[in-house]
C-alpha cells in the first residue's frame, strides 16, 4: 500500500512540474498576458480539468517554483537545533535553498524567470507566494522566541526575512552576473535585528 501511495504521489508531482515548466516556458515565449491555462494543459499534455486539480490559476502554476522552495524552506528551518537563535536558523536555512536553487537541475527555472523579468502583472503573485508561507515560518520561529510578544515579534521577523529573500532573489535575476548566494547574505546582514550576529558560512550543512 506504501508503495502505491508512493507512486501516485510521485505521479501526482511529476503532473505538478510538467504543468509549472509548461506554464513557464509559454509565459517567456508569448509573455504572461498571452497565454491561458488551455495552452498550458495542452503543453503539459493534460487535460483543463486536470490543470485544475493542481493549481487554481496561470500565476499559481508560474509561480509554483517559488512554492516549493519556500516550502523547502520552512522545512530546513524546522529541521536546525531548536537552541539555535531565530535569525540565524532562518539565514543557515536561506543559504542551504540559495545552493539548492543554484544546481545545474534548476538553470531552466533560472532562465524562465528571468525571461520574465519585469512584467508588471507578476509582481503581486511573487508577494502572495512569498505572504502565504509567512504564517508557517511565523509558527516555527515563535518556537525559538522567549520573552513578551513573541507572536508578533515572530512575525516580525518573519515578515522582515521573506521581503530581504525576495527582494534579493529579484534583483539576481535582474542581473545575472552576480552570485545569488552573496546576494541574500548581503540583503539578511542589511536587514538583521541589531541582537543577530552575523552567521559564519554554513556550507557543509
Amino acid at each position: 500500500m506504501d508503495e502505491i501511495t508512493g507512486l501516485r504521489e510521485r505521479k501526482k508531482a511529476a503532473t505538478r512540474l510538467a504543468l509549472h515548466e509548461s506554464a513557464l516556458r509559454l509565459a517567456a515565449e508569448q509573455g504572461p498576458d498571452g497565454v491561458t491555462i488551455e495552452a498550458i494543459a495542452d503543453a503539459a499534455n493534460v487535460s483543463r480539468r486536470t490543470f485544475s486539480n493542481y493549481f487554481s490559476s496561470k500565476e499559481e502554476a508560474l509561480f509554483h517554483g517559488d512554492t516549493v522552495r519556500l516550502r523547502r524552506l520552512l522545512q530546513l528551518v524546522h529541521e536546525r537545533p531548536g537552541s539555535e537563535a531565530p535569525w540565524t536558523a532562518l539565514s543557515r536555512a536561506a543559504e542551504h535553498v540559495t545552493r539548492e536553487s543554484s544546481d545545474d537541475r534548476d538553470r531552466s527555472w533560472l532562465t524562465r524567470r528571468r525571461q520574465l523579468r519585469g512584467h508588471p502583472g507578476l509582481a503581486a503573485h511573487q508577494v502572495a507566494a512569498y505572504t502565504a508561507i509567512e504564517r508557517e515560518l511565523a509558527a516555527e520561529l515563535a518556537h525559538r522566541l522567549t520573552g513578551a510578544a513573541v507572536e508578533l515579534r515572530s512575525r516580525l521577523l518573519t515578515a522582515t526575512f521573506l521581503a530581504a529573500l525576495r527582494v534579493a532573489t529579484q534583483h539576481w535575476i535582474d542581473h545575472p552576473g552576480d552570485d545569488l548566494l552573496e546576494i541574500v547574505r548581503t540583503a539578511l546582514a542589511e536587514v538583521a535585528p541589531p541582537s543577530a550576529a552575523a552567521p559564519a558560512d554554513d556550507s557543509t550543512t
